[in-house]
Order: structure tokens, then sequence, then C-alpha cells
């Protein structure tokens, strides 16, 4: 009965329109929300599958391109190069490239956390990476480069003083980052986040990449895009970004660290042919004899070609002529001062009487300047005494220090019959003068051990250049030989740090700073003193011995004191700093018995070998070094620094912006500036590949065979030679 009523009331139930009605309404409901909710997955699906490049990888790869071009712009604004140039094309391209290569590893990642770091990573190695190398313009005058990495141990002294001479103005690189962290850590949080998908979407992005690709290398070798006053074309730098201040300028910052380390793993270069006609008539007949083996080498068609190019371009090469200076002071000793940090500061007769005095009584010369270089005094003390431009972007006497030079100052002198010796007050930490020195001819080097003087074990102490002469003179002058002397000498009690406390740095700081100057000048200038001192007893040591009158001192700074900040330098130096005028130092030949003489030719460390080798009446191959004579009729007043800039009378040429700046109303022709371009990088050339393929050691064999040779012929001719005695016996008997 209870069951039977159930039914009942459920058919009931049933059968009520009003409950009917409902369930339908409530049913249709159901599937309405359904559908919605079906359609929205779906609809969310196909945008991710039609979007997933479109609204993840392509938005943050848009974002890293901008963001890491924008440090490239931000540096170019910093360094004064042009913003407005082809340059920056090719700049953005690279950035482009760069910038899919990190996000599409980025984007391979499951998790978004990742994704982000990995990018926020590359932006700022990419910002830090820009900024030290600003540092390292403005510090050392060069670019960080890979190919200097053997100094990294030893430099490492300098970080202090590096990290302190950055200008405020070089953080702005830090900005982009700044907003990146922002961007990728606050509002990047709530977006969704799907990891690249592997499909046919993908190949999409090979015809992007391609096309990125060919115009970049459009970039590189379309006439139009390329400056015509450069001293380097992009191809060459390139394939070897070996002149960085164009390298970078041309690149970008991150491309040449990339196109550095490809140098540095798998060095390649460009072969210049060299087609100049060897043996043809010379532009004007000379005097001096030199050797012809050379000439023979460069008609040689079975030397390997990797000599022949060279033997070319050397023999071609000018000859310059005796003159009026040949052999004024053959005979004498002769003394060479390499002075560490040492600018024009030191011209002062108040506060350096010692240096001031050589100055005025001797000859110098106005318009000197000693190019800053990688490895500064290491690079400059090889061409000072090879008359060879050494490799701009590698510390060339520690990776080539192997290498001999038959050619180079000390051998010239043993030719003659001299002593020769290199001294320097300080140990091997830097560089290894204890190989190269004696493979360019040194027949003793004194370092710090041998000489007996005590050195500091920490960075900033430096030996007193004071105990190093006293040491070194009676080194040379009590040397029981009646052969005639010629020594080097490097200082170093001038060397950076200024801005610590150190022995000499203290010694006269009163004294500087009462007249004016800044602590950290001051501290420089109290260690000038110390060098001044030294050269006081190097002339009161010669005097006493009696060799003064047969003694020739030339002097000259391995670099500007770049410890110091150009306002510091300012302190010292008067006139205006821009175009290189930092980096001008004194230059000194001085004899108790000469007339004083001002030069105004431009000059550097480079023409130093030639010039002494004709003073000194030395036997000698003009053609084999890339300076002149400085006296002879020859010489071109020109000087250039490390990266192929160049300055004289009329213009300053600015490699690194591929600009020419006129200092009065005379100015080059198109034609002339890139003569004189072309002139300059091939001598910087043929020098690079001369010292990396040691060439100077295989000339100075050949030399010395086609000597031999030439003793065994004459030998030959003069035994068949019928002696007048022996003829007229013979005569005698006939009769």
């Amino acid at each position: 009965m209870p069951k039977k009523k159930a039914n009942t009331q459920k058919i009931k139930k049933e059968n009520n329109p009003k409950d009917k009605k409902t369930e339908q309404v409530k049913n249709t409901k159901e599937k309405t929300t359904k559908q919605v909710e079906n359609k929205k997955i779906e609809k969310v699906e196909n945008e991710e599958k039609k979007s997933i490049f479109k609204d993840t990888f392509l938005k943050n790869l848009i974002y890293v391109t901008i963001t890491t071009f924008l440090i490239e712009i931000i540096f170019k604004a910093i360094s004064e190069f042009a913003i407005v140039d082809y340059s920056t094309l090719r700049i953005l391209i690279s950035t482009f490239l760069l910038a899919f290569v990190v996000t599409f590893i980025a984007s391979l990642t499951k998790h978004k956390w990742l994704r982000n770091t990995i990018i926020l990573l590359y932006i700022f190695i990419y910002s830090f990476y820009t900024w030290l190398q600003l540092g390292f313009i403005n510090y050392l005058g060069v670019y960080m480069s890979f190919n200097t990495s053997s100094q990294f141990g030893a430099v490492k002294d300098y970080i202090g003083d590096y990290l302190n001479s950055f200008k405020l103005l070089y953080y702005v690189i830090f900005l982009p980052f700044i907003w990146a962290i922002v961007d990728y850590l606050i509002i990047e949080r709530k977006r969704e986040y799907h990891k690249i998908k592997f499909n046919k979407k993908c190949l999409l992005w090979i015809l992007p990449i391609l096309v990125a690709v060919l115009c970049y290398y459009l970039t590189l070798v379309l006439p139009f895009m390329q400056n015509k006053f450069q001293i380097k074309s992009n191809v060459h730098l390139f394939i070897s970004p070996d002149v960085p201040t164009v390298a970078v300028n041309q690149f970008g910052t991150a491309m040449f660290g990339i196109l550095d380390l490809k140098s540095f793993i798998i060095p390649e270069e460009i072969e210049n042919v060299y087609d100049h006609q060897v043996g043809g008539e010379a532009s004007k007949p000379v005097t001096r004899e030199v050797s012809s083996v050379l000439e023979e080498l460069a008609n040689d068609e079975t030397v390997s070609f990797k000599y022949a190019n060279l033997n070319k371009y050397f023999a071609a090469q000018q000859v310059t002529d005796y003159n009026e200076y040949t052999g004024m002071f053959a005979g004498k000793n002769v003394i060479v001062i390499l002075m560490e940090s040492v600018n024009e500061a030191i011209i002062d007769e108040v506060n350096f009487p010692n240096f001031t005095k050589l100055y005025n009584e001797g000859w110098h010369w106005e318009n000197n300047y000693s190019p800053r270089n990688s490895c500064a005094t290491g690079n400059n003390e090889f061409s000072a005494m090879t008359g060879l431009y050494s490799i701009y972007n590698t510390c060339t006497t520690n990776v080539y220090r192997n290498n001999i030079y038959f050619e180079a100052i000390f051998n010239l002198f043993n030719n003659k019959g001299y002593t020769t010796t290199s001294m320097h007050d300080f140990v091997q930490w830097y560089y290894k003068r204890k190989t190269f020195h004696p493979n360019m001819g040194s027949q003793r080097y004194y370092g710090a051990d041998d000489l007996g003087i005590k050195t500091a074990s920490y960075y900033g102490e430096w030996p007193s250049d004071e105990e190093f002469f006293t040491k070194a003179m009676d080194i040379v002058l009590n040397d029981d030989s009646e052969k005639p002397w010629m020594t080097w000498l490097t200082t170093v009690t001038s060397h950076q740090p200024y801005t610590n406390n150190s022995t000499y740095g203290e010694l006269y700081k009163k004294d500087f700073m009462a007249q004016g100057y800044s602590a950290a000048v001051s501290r420089y200038l109290s260690k000038l003193k110390v060098v001044d001192n030294a050269i006081g007893i190097m002339l009161n040591k010669l005097e006493e011995a009696g060799e003064l009158d047969n003694t020739v001192i030339v002097m000259t700074g391995d670099h500007y004191p770049y410890g110091l900040s150009k306002s510091s330098v300012a302190e010292m130096i008067k006139h205006d700093l821009s175009d290189y005028e930092i980096e001008r130092t004194p230059f000194v030949i001085y004899n108790s018995t000469m007339t004083p003489k001002t030069f105004t030719e431009y000059n550097s460390y480079i023409n130093l070998v030639p010039t002494l080798a004709n003073l000194m009446g030395l036997d000698y191959d003009p053609r084999l070094y890339m300076g002149t004579d400085l006296l002879s009729e020859d010489y071109v007043s020109r000087v250039v620094f490390a990266d192929g800039s160049w300055k004289n009378e009329k213009a300053f040429y600015n490699a690194s912006t591929s600009k020419i700046k006129y200092y009065g109303t005379e100015t080059y022709t198109t034609e002339e500036i890139q003569q004189i371009n072309n002139e300059i990088g091939l001598k910087i050339d043929m020098s690079s590949k001369a010292i990396k393929s040691d060439y100077f050691n295989y000339l100075g064999q050949e030399y010395q065979k086609y000597e031999e040779e030439h003793k065994a012929v004459d030998k030959i001719e003069s035994d068949a030679v019928i002696p007048d005695d022996v003829n007229e016996n013979n005569q005698n008997k006939e009769e």
C-alpha cells in the first residue's frame, strides 16, 4: 500500500506542468553554461596554438632586442660615437639575432621563473660587459680584449684604481636592465607562460632570420655603408677585430666581444698581398749602403708565402740617406731611459731641475707622444727597442717573447763592438724581460733581484729609482772593458697608484700640496721628484768618472700617468688635453758638448732606433723599421697612435670615429687622407705579421747565410789572385 502511494505521487509530480518547465529551464541553463565554458576553453586553446609565438616568444624577442639595443645606443652616446650612422643599423640587426638565440633558449624551459632568469641574466651580462668596456677605454685607453688575457693575473692589482676611475655617467648603462627587472619580476608575473612547442609554425622564423643575416652581411660589404676614411674595412674587422676602437664603434660591444673571443680561440687574418715593384728606380739616389739580400729574397719566387709578402714589403721601403747628423756621436757611450708614467709635468726647473737641465741644454721634441697600448709599458718598450708597431690588442712582449730581432737596438750596438746591458728595478711579475731583452741582443739583463733591490710583496709600493740608478751606474762605470757601452734603463718609482699612500708618494707630497695640487697629483709629483733625483745621481756619477762628455743620454716616457683622471692631469698640464694631447710626453737627446736645439716635428718612440742608429754611426737598414730617422730629410712629421689615429701640424684623424679635425685653413683631399690611412694601416698590418711569424729571426738567418756565402766567394777569389812578388819571381826565372 505505501509503495503504490509513492508511485502515485511520482506520477503526479511528473505530470505537473510547473515542475516539468522548471526542470527544462534548469537543463537548458546547464547545457548553455557548459557550451559557453567549452567555447571559452576551445577559444583559449586556439589562441594558445595561434599565439604561442605572437604573444609570448615574439613579445620577449622584441623586448630583449629593444633593451640591449638601448644599451648600445647609450654606449655610443657616452663614447661620442655617431648614432645616426650605418653602424647603428648593423648593431640593431646583431642585437636582434643575439636576442633571438637567447629568447629561444629561454622559452624552451618549462618554468616561467627560469625563463625570466635567463633573459634577465643575459641583459645584466650585456650591461656589465659594456660598463667594463667604458671603464677600460677611460682608464687604460684601450678596450678589454681576450687577446690580452695573459695580463689578467697581474692587472688584478689595478682593480681598485680602475673602479675608482669610473664616472657616474657610466652607470646610466644599467637603466635598461633596471627596467627589465621591474618588467619581468613585477609586471610579467601576471601573465600566463607557455613554453615553445615545436610545430610547423616554428619554421616561419627561418625566413626573418635569414633576411636579418643577409642584411647584416650587406652592411659589411655594400660600398655606401662603409666609411671612406676608415683605416680597416668592416670585413677585415669582422674576421679579425685587431683594431678594437674601430671594431667596437662599428659592431657594438657585444658583437665585438664575440668576434674578439672567436679570434682568440681561432686566430684568423686577412693576408695582404703586397705587389709593389721591388728593385725599380728609387725616387732619388742615396749613398747609404744596405745589403742586397732583402731585394734578392723579395724577387725569389721559391720563398714561402709566409715570408714572401713581408720580403716584398720591406724591400720596397725607402732607404733614408746619410745626413749632417750621421755619426755625430760615433763611439760614445749611450744611456736610454724609459721613464715610467712621465709626462710633461717633469719639465719644471724649480721642482725637477735635473731633467729640465737636460731638456733645455740638449735636443728636445715639443710634439712628442707615447701612445697608450694594451700592456702599455711592455708594448711601448718593445716598439722603442725594435722600431716596430706592437700588436695593439695583444701583450706583444709576453706572447711573442721568444722571437729574435737581429735589427733591435742592442744588436746594432753589439755589431759595432759595444757592451750592451738592460736594467729594470722590478721583478718579472708583469713582463718577461729576462727573455725578450736578450732576444733583442742585450748581453746582460739585470732585474731587481740581480741588482739587489728589495721589492714589496704587495701592489703600490715601488722601489726607489735613486737606488736603481746608483747601482746601475756602478755596473756600467766599473766595467774593466775598454769597449764603449750602451745600457737601457726602465724606471718604476712613478708608477701608479696615486690615490693610496706609499713611501715615495708621501715623501714630497706636502711640498706639492702647498703649491695647490690635489692629494693624488701631489703623490704623483712626489714620485716624479724621486725620478729627477735619480737623474741627478746619474749625472754626478758620470761626471765623477769623467764620462759625462763621452755619454749620450736619451729619455722619453713610456706613457702618461693614466692612474690619474683627466681632470687631475689638467692640474699639471695647462694645454688642451683633447685629440690625444693627454698622451704627450717629453723626448730628449742630451750630450754635454751639444748645442741646444728645439724640434717641432711630431714624433713618438717608434722613431727612436733609426734616429739613434744614425747619430751613433751604426750600420743599419732603414727599411726594416716602421719609424724613421727624425733628422732625415725624408722624415714626415706625423705621430701614429695605437689604433691607427694620427696627428700632425695640420690635422688630427680619429680612427675610432673615422673623422678628421683640422687645426687651420690647410686641408687634405679625400684621396690624400685615404693614402695616409692605407700607408699607416699597411705598416701596422705588416708589423703584426712580422711579429706573429717571427720574421726577423728568419731574415737574420738569411742575412747570415748571405754574408757567409760572400765571404767564401771572396776567399776563393783572393786565393786565385797571384801576388805581385810571385809574379816578379816568375818573370826573373823566365829572364
